[in-house]
């Protein structure tokens, strides 16, 4: 049963009896196939779109795509998180690799992993599954016409919505990576910098710097998924010489690549001040919001690390559209963006 104000064409279309038997009918009287959490694109049944399978597709996609990218690159993030909070130490991304090798070993560059892996993961299954549900869904409420007249709005709202519930998802992994990754001797693992965070900043600590990581992450994913989808449509209409629909798997994934770069880039601009924030809000237990501005200062709050995340975060977002649209294909679905 559908939920009481949400759209009919958010789920499977009816199938009838015949189609049913059809499906369940195998060569020779055999039982019927198991049926697998995502298909694969060479199985008979097809997921529907936007149907309940089409989003769980979707959420494990965006686990594969986030948790996996971020993880990769820990050493980049590692390093700016110590320009961002002690810049006269970590004077730049050279320096940065320098000094943590020489203090931590090859190991200091990956401090934090684990936390990244598994917040990001989470963050990911809530970020693309719930943008697909939630662009659905603002678009049937605009009716067909507006929603195409006011596409970029919707990518907005869309991703808006999805990110708000992802960073509750994300926000005690990030808060615990943070600390891992800024404060040698904090703890080798996951589990035992969990247990002692909580035990130094109590339960609420893990949530202390929610509301700036939706001032960061929010606008990052609108900008992410907005961006994106206007530099897919406009790529197939003044650069590909010829339509989506006429385009190889591996073409539509290579535009997908490099439409999420240049998405990647705006992103890292757009969320950096914000990004500042957190890692220092995360660093020390007396940190304010004021305090840090005051220490930071507008100029330093919108720089300070900023050329490392710009090929970090475009690097990461164009690897993520790209193993995002891989995995939907693999599941039989098409490439997101232009239908055209």
């Amino acid at each position: 049963m559908a939920m009481a104000g949400l759209p009919l064409s958010l789920y499977a279309a009816p199938r009838t009896a015949a189609k049913v038997a059809q499906q369940q009918q195998q060569p020779g009287g055999a039982a019927p196939a198991r049926r697998t959490f995502v298909p694969s694109a060479t199985e008979a049944r097809k997921i529907a779109m936007y149907s309940p399978e089409f989003y769980m597709a979707c959420t494990a996609g965006g686990v594969a795509s986030c948790g996996l990218t971020h993880m990769l690159v820990t050493p980049l993030d590692v390093v700016k998180c110590n320009m961002q909070i002690d810049p006269q130490k970590y004077k730049s991304i050279f320096s940065g690799f320098s000094t943590t090798i020489k203090e931590s070993g090859l190991g200091g560059l990956i401090r934090g992993w684990e936390p990244t892996l598994l917040g990001y993961s989470a963050q990911g299954a809530c970020k693309f599954g719930l943008y697909e549900f939630f662009k659905k869904y603002y678009s049937d409420l605009a009716g067909e016409e507006n929603a195409e007249k006011y596409k970029t709005g919707i990518f907005l709202a869309g991703s808006a919505s999805a990110e708000f519930f992802a960073d509750i998802a994300l926000c005690p992994f990030e808060a615990v990576k943070v600390k891992m990754q800024t404060v040698p001797g904090f703890a080798t693992s996951y589990g035992v910098g969990f247990s002692k965070f909580v035990e130094q900043n109590g339960w609420g600590g893990l949530f202390k710097g929610l509301t700036p990581l939706w001032g960061r992450q929010i606008p990052y994913t609108m900008m992410k998924f907005a961006c994106f989808e206007n530099t897919v449509q406009a790529l197939y209409k003044y650069v590909v010489p010829k339509p989506k629909s006429e385009c190889s798997k591996n073409e539509q994934l290579a535009v997908s690549f490099a439409a999420g770069y240049i998405a990647g880039v705006f992103c890292a601009i757009v969320s950096h001040p914000a990004d500042n924030m957190v890692s220092k809000l995360n660093a020390s237990k007396d940190a304010t919001m004021g305090k840090v501005i005051e220490e930071m200062g507008w100029v330093g709050l919108f720089t300070r690390g900023l050329p490392l995340r710009i090929v970090m975060i475009g690097t990461l977002t164009g690897l993520q559209w790209g193993i995002y649209d891989a995995f939907k294909v693999a599941a039989g679905l098409p490439t997101t963006g232009s239908k055209k």
